[in-house]
């Protein structure tokens, strides 16, 4: 009974270790949004009923959970980590949002994001920088993208609250094109005078 047990025990440990290691390994590891940092974010975005969020990375499904129930968003959540999907289903389940809220167990890089009003996430910064280039790609013009204390360097920052950032895609909003604008103001500038 007792070796049971110690199978038992060093499975789960096992289970969870490699679980938690590949989402590392992968992205970004789990580290849950605070409850009033969700509230944040998700007041920032400046949420719509029936606006399609999409929650990269969405953990145990908080994000999802709360933009579903309190500003009745539609959710797709991308997870890698199957035990925190799991979880999700759980909660989902249990709240009643199986109409609202789906949540997908695989990989937010090879997920198609261009029907998202708002992109949720709190991802590393090595991460958003991957992301940024697919998010300049498929987002259209004016998705709302939330991000947790890490910046995207292409796009220029819209809003901010504390460490909730609120950025505007789309392709005249990057550094670049900002840049460009200000160097043409600067040169009729220089010509008008």
């Amino acid at each position: 009974m007792e070796i049971v047990f110690i199978v038992i025990f060093v499975s789960v440990f096992l289970v969870l270790i490699i679980s938690i290691s590949w989402t590392n390994y992968k992205g970004s590891p789990w580290v849950p949004t605070s409850f009033k940092m969700v509230h944040k974010m998700l007041d920032l975005a400046e949420i719509q009923p029936d606006d399609l969020i999409y929650d990269l990375g969405c953990g145990d499904g908080r994000i999802a959970v709360i933009a579903a129930r309190k500003y009745q968003a539609r959710v797709v959540g991308i997870e890698l980590n199957p035990l925190l999907w799991l979880w999700c289903q759980l909660v989902i389940s249990i709240f009643g949002l199986r109409s609202r809220v789906k949540i997908i167990l695989g990989n937010f890089y090879k997920q198609d994001l261009s029907d998202a009003d708002i992109v949720a996430c709190y991802l590393l910064p090595n991460t958003n920088k991957k992301l940024e280039d697919k998010l300049l790609r498929e987002l259209h013009p004016g998705t709302r993208v939330i991000s947790n204390t890490f910046l995207f360097y292409q796009t220029r920052l819209a809003k901010q609250d504390g460490k909730a950032l609120l950025y505007l895609f789309s392709p005249e909003n990057t550094q670049v094109e900002f840049i460009k604008k200000q160097l043409k103001l600067s040169a009729e500038e220089q010509e008008s005078n």
